[in-house]
């Protein structure tokens, strides 16, 4: 008796722990990736290569010759099952605004970074826009929206995809892609770079996105910026292995991901005196508690816009310029939830069901 209590009481707590840490995936997705994808392997390897050619060997801000903010077009692609998960404008431009804020280190609570790691910490000079013209050069808000069937995403990238009631990534090569939908107990993750075009971008739970969650994990906005770091060559600070390493020389080594909100200064894999750089974004601590990039990571997600770099794309996009095509938005109409047309009523030999044609019946 007492054993089975102990294990339902490890049970509820391992189960506790799991929904109150970041929830980020991109390390096993990579891994997944991996094994369906021989050649992934190489490219990713080639890409460490001239990440490695392209770091200054000193990160300090006196090395980048030429200091110039570079603008990422985004497309938020919103997929919703139920009428609350149709986000407003309002917020999605909210998220963008703590991306923004977090890459500039313009957070307010930059004051919080440790005297210890004060010096380390960067303006990336790195800001996102909605994009103003899509692929085919019409006006957007960079915001889509639709129904979808599906109740709740693996992260396998179906939703990256219209013909599996998601939605089809805008060109890559100009936009990062941003997917809000709900996912299965993951908070986000990142698409591997070199990997394929079409699954390019970032993936949110709606839990992550907006801000009106009661979760202190993920309710400043913030796992986004942890994401977009994966999309920009960055890994965790422990390398996702014991005292492993992320290719960095200014975050310390550390044994593992923190979780919650620590203090003070936690010695692991003998990087003392300074300790865990727990407030790093690339760490899974709460969002409160997060708010720092190093100039290391800086020169890492830089080196990508080099020419020959993955991400050099982005800075000839047409994604923020002015649109060419002005069409008439087409009105959003919510889905009316399935009605069902029942005649004649009343019946009395033959009851005939209408079900129409409806995609959302699909996979009933």
């Amino acid at each position: 008796m007492k054993t089975g209590l102990i294990f339902i009481l490890f049970t509820f707590i391992t189960i506790s722990c799991l929904n109150a840490q970041r929830n980020c995936v991109s390390k096993s997705y990579q891994l997944e990736a991996f094994a369906k994808d021989a050649a992934l392997k190489n490219n990713v390897a080639a890409i460490e290569s001239f990440i490695a050619r392209q770091q200054p060997q000193n990160t300090t801000e006196g090395n980048r010759i030429e200091s110039t903010i570079i603008k990422i077009p985004v497309v938020v692609h919103i997929l919703y099952h139920s009428p609350e998960q149709k986000l407003t404008d309002a917020v999605v431009q909210n998220q963008i605004k703590i991306l923004n804020e977090a890459f500039r280190k313009q957070n307010a609570d930059t004051a919080n970074i440790p005297a210890r790691f004060k010096a380390l910490a960067a303006d990336c000079e790195i800001e996102f826009q909605l994009a103003t013209s899509d692929p085919k050069r019409r006006y957007t808000n960079g915001i889509t929206r639709k129904y979808t069937p599906i109740k709740e995403w693996e992260a396998n990238d179906e939703m990256k995809y219209a013909a599996k009631m998601g939605t089809d990534a805008w060109d890559p090569k100009s936009y990062l892609n941003i997917w809000v939908c709900k996912l299965d107990n993951v908070s986000g993750y990142s698409s591997v770079i070199g990997g394929t075009t079409e699954n390019d971008g970032i993936v949110l739970d709606f839990n992550a996105f907006d801000l009106n969650v009661t979760s202190a994990v993920s309710n400043l906005g913030k796992t986004a910026v942890h994401e977009v770091g994966h999309w920009l060559g960055l890994k965790h600070l422990w390398g996702d292995e014991y005292c492993g390493d992320d290719g960095i020389t200014d975050t310390p080594k550390q044994s593992g991901n923190n979780v919650s909100c620590p203090s003070g200064v936690l010695i692991s894999c003998g990087n003392g005196p300074n300790g865990d750089m727990y407030m790093n974004y690339m760490d899974f601590t709460n969002d409160d508690c997060i708010n720092m990039f190093t100039l290391g990571q800086k020169a890492r997600m830089l080196s990508l816009f080099n020419p020959g770099g993955v991400r050099n794309s982005l800075l000839t996009s047409k994604g923020l310029d002015a649109p060419i095509i002005f069409e008439s938005p087409v009105p959003e109409e919510d889905p009316r939830w399935l009605e069902v047309k029942m005649y004649p009523n009343p019946a009395t030999s033959e009851l005939i069901l209408d079900l129409a044609y409806d995609i959302r019946w699909i996979g009933k």
